[in-house]
């Protein structure tokens, strides 16, 4: 799918959205469909009806029309502490927001695990949908991202948390 941000992989099964991959051009995405396949157990099949609600839903946020997704997402890519993190960056931070990974970190019970909330953010396979461009440092930084820096700056713009980039 084309996006401001460039091309994402979107991928469902029948539980839910399982997957948004930034920088999908076609060797990417052959390579992120078959590391899925490996790990979700099955072949994959194109079935671009299955998407409709999801590219639609994106299309409206990237538009500026959508603030939250409403979507049934399928967790099973992520587990323990990193699933436990990421639903309630999911359910707890919304759009136009910003937290702080300790902030995440005391919020699922765990105040000593800001960096292992960097490393659940690293390892989130539904970025945008799972927020997880919402996350930054305590003292103010922008934090990392999997997609990049420019990306982060461009969705926090988009949620008005950022102005928007000059060019």
């Amino acid at each position: 799918m084309e996006t401001p941000i460039g091309p994402l992989l979107v991928a469902a099964t029948d539980e839910g959205l399982v997957n948004v991959g930034f920088r999908a051009d076609e060797a990417a995405t052959r390579r992120a469909v078959a590391s899925m396949g490996r790990r979700l157990g099955t072949d994959p099949v194109e079935d671009a009806a299955r998407l409709v609600p999801v590219t639609d839903q994106l299309e409206a946020y990237f538009a500026g029309e959508r603030k939250e997704f409403d979507l049934p997402l399928d967790w099973s890519l992520i587990t323990g502490f990193n699933r436990r993190v990421l639903r309630e960056l999911a359910t707890g931070v919304p759009y136009g927001a910003v937290v702080g990974y300790q902030g995440l970190a005391d919020r699922v019970g765990e105040p000593g695990a800001a960096r292992a909330v960097g490393v659940a953010m690293a390892s989130n396979p539904i970025p945008v949908v799972v927020p997880c461009h919402r996350v930054v440092e305590s003292d103010g930084g922008i934090g990392g991202f999997g997609g990049g820096l420019e990306i982060k700056r461009i969705l926090l713009a988009l949620e008005g948390v950022l102005p928007a980039p000059l060019f």
